[in-house]
């Protein structure tokens, strides 16, 4: 969005609501409330200009937790809402609080046309790979062979890969995050909110009831070095405890690939550096999984464009500067008499 006029000052508790906060004890969407929080004070938010906008789900119920304004809609369909308050006040700082069951089953439709369309607002999509609300049926991120209430033998689904999603419906930003890495996902919103247009981030959500866990393979602090490539633009992607593994596109395969530093010959030379203007690779990184390979966490794309809203609101303009009347629509031939 354009960033307004800064207030200077504000404590991450300046957007915390009088509402008791209810989500189950260790549950991960404390954790983004709390660099949700910690962003908006951080970035001099203008309480009055904000709004968070969310659908149906443990994820949102977090615009009661913001001492902004908020609006809890219907299953699947807050980017639309979102959509025409953006369009009725283009100055709002508008947030869609959405999960994997919400945003991407009932709501995918309205996800991907936001995304196309790349009205000017941030999408928060909470991954926990679960229906955690209506108690633990698989969702459509839930690996193959998930048991749940809905799939007592194992899911036989292929799971969306949420950033992949995004991408090939057009998205220009596009990031990942950890719940409990409060400090980097802080930026990575505060990237997303500076952005021209819709900023996808989708944040990996513990369930600690229903999907604990679930991410341990590359959350965990032991194994979060060797199974994380940090995306930042203009760096190598180098990752592994001692930074000694990196990325590189292999040309006969047209692949990535995972290299150790010293080994064959290999050196950091070798090693991609992260483009996020690049698509392409945007793309790769957004597909890889682990154990094959780290998973991608960072702003994987970013490249703005003119807004839905600007588009509206030139296309306004133009009609009323010389824009054909009614009158003249009706008179211009090809037209019938009705008798009765």
């Amino acid at each position: 969005m354009t960033i307004a006029q800064k207030i200077e000052n504000l404590k991450p508790t300046d957007f915390a609501s009088d509402q008791e906060v209810r989500w189950c004890p260790g549950c991960g969407d404390y954790a983004i409330l709390k660099a949700v929080q910690r962003t908006l004070a951080e970035e001099g938010a203008q309480k009055e200009k904000t709004v968070f906008v969310s659908g149906i789900g443990c994820s949102s119920r977090l615009p009661y937790y913001m001492s902004t304004y908020g609006f809890h809609t219907i299953h699947g369909r807050a980017p639309a809402f979102a959509t025409g308050i953006k369009l009725t006040n283009p100055e709002l700082d508008v947030w869609v609080i959405t999960g994997d069951g919400d945003g991407l089953s009932i709501g995918g439709n309205h996800l991907m046309h936001a995304l196309r369309r790349n009205v000017d607002f941030q999408i928060l999509l909470f991954n926990n790979e679960t229906y955690g609300l209506t108690k633990g049926q698989y969702s459509p991120t839930s690996r193959p062979g998930t048991r749940s209430p809905s799939s007592p033998s194992g899911s036989l689904d292929n799971p969306f890969l949420p950033c992949s999603l995004a991408l090939g419906a057009g998205a220009k930003f596009v990031a990942r995050g950890v719940d409990t890495a409060i400090k980097d996902l802080s930026a990575t919103f505060k990237r997303a909110r500076s952005f021209p247009g819709t900023s996808f981030v989708e944040i990996f959500q513990n369930c600690i009831v229903y999907n604990d866990k679930v991410f341990s393979e590359f959350t965990e602090r032991d194994k979060a070095p060797e199974f994380q490539v940090m995306a930042i633009h203009g760096e190598s992607l180098l990752f592994g405890t001692e930074k000694n593994k990196g990325l590189r596109f292999n040309a006969e395969t047209v692949r990535l690939e995972v290299v150790n530093i010293g080994q064959n010959g290999i050196t950091e030379k070798d090693v991609l550096t992260h483009d996020e203007n690049n698509p392409t690779l945007a793309a790769l990184l957004a597909a890889m999984q682990p154990p094959e390979f780290p998973m991608a966490i960072g702003v994987l794309y970013s490249a703005p464009g003119e807004t839905y809203e600007a588009k509206v609101y030139n296309q306004i303009a133009s009609a009323k500067n010389g824009g054909t009347g009614l009158n003249e629509v009706i008179r211009q031939g090809h037209t019938w008499n009705v008798e009765g």
